[in-house]
């Protein structure tokens, strides 16, 4: 008898079974992967696969300390401060069908809130606050510095902000906010891809107007408290993204924030919020010391922060921009090399000169994803997986804090917005993804 013979329906029908259970197992294994995908090598090599300590996407139903923030959260319809800044959300278009042909920062924010009533007034009691009414690459650190306090002073009476901003700098202001909003009570980016009014301020919508929803949809957001211990998030098109992560990827789509390796944070229908996941600092929502960033700005004047700037890499570029920028005084240069943080030969020559000159540098990639070569030393920082833009603020402020101690910047670069993750792992004595012991 062959071997095939042997195989009755019924030997069939037990393995097909087994192999069906094989694959859902392996499919589900596969799932937990990609919900625990993130971004941390050891120091030292190339990047690697991306490897993801628990920490970094918490479990919110087990995680005391979260639940315990929501618990101690008062009951009963929610007060939520927005903070109008402008942008195209405030915009007026020159008619009902312009989508590109407008007027940024026209709009009051009492208006665009009065505009959501009565519906709103159901979710939230909202009060509004006009910071100002521009184009959001208008403001200046300064003006930065002044949103962070005028946050923070809502925050000691409201449950929730959210701030309006125009989307071109967008992810700078939230990751600004990120970086020094010293309360763990829910902050919000919201903004628009189109303009909300045609002809006047108090003119007809535009056709397809994403404003009013995605400013309701960031008022319920922020009054359910669902992101308390979030940091900053940025609200658009019914997602919620972290402010470390998150990046404009379109000069017009209207689902141009993404965040490209760990994805959203959740989504917005209507009442109903989901997590997806969470950021790291979650972890520490039960200890507001060790949650809040070393930042206060209501410690330092804007005159202390120290200019930072940008340097692009590509083939065959100059060393010039570097030497200008050491030589007109700027204590960080962030580099946003090719691939994984190359420069020219000439831009590392002028690096070298301005390191000596007490330049700090800061190394990212041009690409938009992924991270760094680790391994850099002295005034040369590997900033793993920011995006230049995000990294240049992480930078300004640390050297604003750090007293010119350069060790102490390396430090905040590498481990703020992963604060239970231990970048030395495996020559610290912790093995790597495992947590370091609380301090």
């Amino acid at each position: 008898m062959t071997r095939l013979e042997h195989l009755t329906p019924r030997r069939i029908v037990a393995v097909l079974v087994v192999l069906a259970l094989c694959a859902a197992t392996a499919a589900a294994s596969w799932a937990l992967g990609r919900s625990t995908s993130g971004s941390v090598g050891p120091v030292g090599s190339a990047p690697a696969g991306r490897v993801l300590s628990p920490a970094l996407t918490p479990d919110l139903t087990t995680n005391v300390a979260y639940q315990q923030a929501l618990v101690a959260a008062p009951s009963g319809k929610p007060k939520v401060t927005v903070i109008g800044t402008g942008g195209t959300i405030a915009g007026v278009a020159t008619n009902r069908g312009s989508f590109t042909n407008y007027r940024a920062g026209q709009i009051p924010i009492a208006d665009l809130v009065d505009d959501l009533r009565p519906e709103i007034d159901a979710v939230a009691d909202v009060e509004t606050i006009q910071f100002g009414n521009k184009g959001s690459g208008g403001y200046t650190i300064a003006e930065f510095h002044a949103l962070t306090l005028a946050v923070d002073n809502a925050l000691k009476t409201s449950d929730g902000v959210v701030v309006t901003s125009g989307t071109d700098t967008m992810e700078e202001f939230a990751y600004w906010l990120d970086l020094t909003v010293r309360s763990p009570k829910p902050v919000v980016m919201t903004g628009a891809m189109r303009p909300t009014a045609a002809g006047t301020v108090d003119g007809p919508g535009v056709i397809g107007a994403d404003g009013p929803a995605n400013l309701y949809n960031a008022i319920t957001l922020a009054g359910s408290r669902v992101t308390t211990c979030f940091g900053t998030v940025l609200m658009l098109g019914d997602e919620f993204h972290a402010a470390r992560d998150v990046t404009k990827t379109s000069s017009y789509r209207m689902d141009t924030f993404q965040t490209r390796e760990l994805g959203v944070l959740g989504w917005v229908d209507g009442s109903n919020i989901k997590v997806g996941r969470a950021p790291a600092r979650v972890a520490t929502c039960d200890n507001p010391q060790r949650w809040a960033t070393p930042f206060d700005l209501s410690k330092i004047a804007p005159t202390a922060i120290p200019r930072t700037e940008i340097v692009y890499g590509y083939q065959q570029a100059g060393g010039e921009a570097i030497t200008g920028f050491a030589d007109a005084g700027v204590k960080g240069i962030v580099t946003a090399g090719t691939g994984a943080g190359g420069l020219s030969g000439a831009q590392g020559t002028a690096r070298t000169a301005a390191v000596a000159k007490g330049v700090v540098f800061v190394s990212t990639t041009r690409t938009g994803s992924g991270s760094v070569y680790g391994g850099a030393t002295g005034s040369v920082i590997a900033g793993d997986d920011l995006l230049p833009q995000k990294a240049r603020l992480l930078l300004m402020l640390s050297l604003a804090y750090a007293q010119g101690d350069v060790d102490q910047v390396r430090t905040w670069v590498t481990t703020i917005g992963n604060p239970e993750w231990d970048t030395l792992a495996g020559s610290a004595g912790t093995p790597p993804g495992q947590l370091k012991p609380a301090a």
